[in-house]
């Protein structure tokens, strides 16, 4: 199987300095059943062509079929593993081009982010579901796409026509976002995987297509045939994906609001984190978790006060993680304070024990985001389970919309938001749930109080009845 990538914007010859490989040489790296070889057609000022070439050994795969394979399987010896881009093809370009696939550029760093005229050949790649579908998958990402599907047999025209292409892509994109997507879709299209799926590749998944899957038309299919199919892992993969979860509150918000609405949104933020934050102090709560702490702006407000021991947050999204690693500097900070804060991917709907036995928890603007079947799970996870001293919830006051200049009836505030509730449907749904699971809840208005819809924001503060604290202590 053959990858070429070719480059034609002038200095050509960057992308051998991309690709951490020198043009004058032919190098190998070993595969789990053969190897890759990587070389160069052409390398100058004009056009740069470096091939991908995978030579994989088919009594290799059989080999490495494991004692759980079936060894009078016939699938096993027939096959067409060894000559067509498969899963393989991804693992080598993780193998070959490790450094490019994670923006590594040690000669030339300022290259990284630079979109270069590339033109991909791919032969052969097999596609379930025909072009229609590589279009749907390339296309939405400036590919321009040229397939060329192959007979099955030419001697039997009869027979029709095989599901193997060969692919020419070209876009104007970086060398790591075209690794990228070659890593991740590749194996969409063939369908299938080489080995053994697990929570590592959901891990895998959302790191390869941080910049781009979240907004793909097709990212649940991409997610489903990336993971075999396997459901509990699809799911996973997908909470973290449609989880939008405020990287910023003013285009939120701001789809309602008018010209003068921007600023009036970012005070109520402000606000929402800073009840957040007095209502955790004002209970002397000493460890505080974050649920669903975004870009850890609320965490930022917590670790400037010392009454906080320790703050943990967590978020299903990898990227706003990584911002809100950026945010806090968590870097350099001394061991002293690093000891003080911690930051977990996870999703909110399974139980999770690393958030258990926390003396207050936050969930700033998140329940919205959740589809309402999900909200039982939610529940459970945060009440039942991990059951701490104290709850600050917050979420939008759907009354207030029609304040905002282009309310139109029905339209939430944001695209992501799968409902929101008047102050009635809060207080409903919070108090039932402390009857639940034994708290007592408290409700306040966030920001300035309109006489007729309230404030844009409402909040409740749920706090754990003193015999079930004394059971748990």
């Amino acid at each position: 199987m053959l990858l070429t990538i070719t480059n034609r914007k002038q200095p050509a010859s960057d992308l051998s300095f991309l690709l951490h490989k020198h043009p004058a040489k032919v190098q190998s790296v070993e595969l789990s059943a053969g190897k890759a070889h990587i070389f160069y057609e052409r390398a100058d000022n004009e056009e740069c062509t470096a091939v991908l070439l995978l030579d994989i050994d088919p009594v290799g795969l059989v080999r490495n079929d494991g004692p759980n394979g079936n060894d009078f399987a016939l699938e096993q010896y027939v096959n067409d593993r060894p000559y067509v881009a498969s899963s393989f093809m991804s693992a080598a370009i993780a193998k070959a081009f490790s450094s490019a696939l994670n923006g590594r550029c040690k000669d030339k760093p300022e290259l990284v982010d630079q979109p270069l005229s590339l033109e991909i050949k791919l032969a052969v790649l097999p596609v379930r579901g025909g072009e229609e579908f590589l279009r749907r998958l390339f296309e939405p990402l400036g590919y321009e796409v040229n397939a060329t599907n192959h007979t099955l047999d030419d001697t039997f025209p009869k027979w029709g026509q095989s599901r193997y292409y060969t692919v020419i892509l070209k876009n104007e994109i970086s060398v790591q976002q075209l690794l990228s997507h070659l890593y991740v879709l590749i194996p969409v299209c063939d369908n299938d995987k080489h080995y053994w799926v697990s929570q590592h590749e959901v891990e895998k998944l959302l790191e390869k297509g941080q910049d781009w899957l979240d907004t793909h038309p097709e990212k649940e299919i991409i997610v489903r045939r990336y993971l075999k199919h396997q459901r509990s892992l699809a799911n996973k993969a997908l909470e973290v994906l449609i989880s939008k979860d405020l990287e910023d509150v003013v285009p939120e918000e701001a789809e309602l609001a008018g010209s003068e609405e921007p600023e009036k949104v970012v005070r109520i933020h402000e606000q929402r984190l800073v009840a957040a934050r007095d209502a955790l102090l004002s209970a002397g709560c000493k460890r505080v978790v974050d649920l669903g702490c975004g870009e850890g702006r609320l965490m930022k407000l917590l670790l400037a006060e010392k009454a906080f021991e320790y703050v943990l947050g967590m978020d299903v999204s990898y990227r706003c993680l990584e911002i809100a690693k950026d945010r806090l500097k968590l870097e350099r900070l001394s061991e002293k304070q690093s000891n003080r804060v911690r930051l977990i991917q996870g999703s909110l709907t399974y139980r999770d024990k690393r958030i258990e036995g926390f003396d207050g928890a936050a969930l700033v603007e998140v329940i919205e985001h959740l589809d309402r079947p999900r909200l039982a799970a939610l529940e459970r996870t945060v009440f039942e389970f991990a059951k701490p001293g104290m709850v600050v919830l917050t979420t939008p006051n759907a009354e207030y919309n029609v304040r905002f200049e282009d309310y139109e009836e029905g339209k939430m505030r944001h695209s992501d938001h799968r409902f929101e509730w008047t102050r009635k449907e809060f207080e409903t749904w919070a108090s039932g749930i402390a009857e639940r699971y034994s708290y007592e809840v408290s409700f306040s208005p966030v920001g300035e109080v309109d006489p007729e819809v309230g404030a844009l924001s409402q909040m409740a503060v749920f706090k754990l009845k003193a015999e079930k604290e004394e059971s748990l202590s």
